[in-house]
């Protein structure tokens, strides 16, 4: 992965540095909004994404088990909450993959990596098709909505992960359903790598970087790169 880790829609690190100063009284009025943003935002887009969560939750229904998969997540100050998404995995998927990684070296070595298996046993065909365009995160408005998460920020980490997160930034805000890591080298890189973008969202966070930020996410989603 490249060290400048930047996305040519978004500002650069010297953007960042040469305005510091005059950005000092906008990132207080932004923090200040931000949560306020996220909930107005997330109630616009709640009666259409319900309406698509409810049909692709029936669809997974016929693939057996649970709709819905929740999962414990670090929020923001290490705070751990409750991560809904739509389930892609078989049932009992932990003991599968601890058995397939068990089983197979260059699997184990990729998931001690990435933390994520490009040919994963566990996920379904539904789910494949779900993760491929990031549709089982849609669940995750409600997360929004109860203060766990923004709109944008850092892709939220398992309680296992921390271990192997070689950075600080991440624990000083509420993860995002979206961020600076999704709409640059996405599954490209490695777990710790993610640390920097974390650290550069953190220095160039604004209303212009996360309007900058959401407006991408739709073409990196209709390209197909989720896993």
């Amino acid at each position: 992965m490249s060290e400048n880790y930047s996305h040519p829609y978004l500002p650069t690190l010297s953007d960042d540095l040469a305005s510091s100063n005059r950005r000092v009284g906008s990132r207080s009025i932004y923090l200040a909004l931000k949560f306020g943003f996220d909930i107005a935002i997330a109630l616009v887009l709640a009666p259409f994404v319900l309406l698509i969560v409810g049909i692709l939750a029936l669809l997974v229904r016929l693939d057996g088990g649970a709709a819905f998969y929740r999962q414990p997540r670090v929020g923001k100050n290490g705070k751990v909450f409750t991560l809904w998404k739509l389930r892609t995995m078989v049932p009992d998927a932990e003991r599968h993959l601890q058995t397939y990684l068990r089983e197979n070296t260059a699997a184990r070595l990729e998931w001690e990596k990435v933390q994520k298996l490009r040919d994963d046993p566990r996920i379904t065909r539904l789910g494949r098709y779900l993760r491929k365009y990031s549709l089982d995160e849609l669940p995750q408005l409600l997360n929004v909505l109860l203060g766990h998460m923004s709109l944008v920020g850092p892709r939220p980490m398992c309680p296992e992960q921390r271990s192997e997160y070689p950075g600080v930034a991440y624990y000083a805000m509420r993860p995002g359903i979206t961020g600076l890591w999704q709409v640059s080298e996405r599954n490209s890189c490695s777990f710790a790598e993610r640390a920097l973008y974390d650290t550069r969202y953190a220095g160039i966070m604004s209303f212009t970087t996360d309007l900058r930020i959401l407006l991408l996410t739709p073409m990196v989603v209709f390209r197909g790169t989720g896993l």
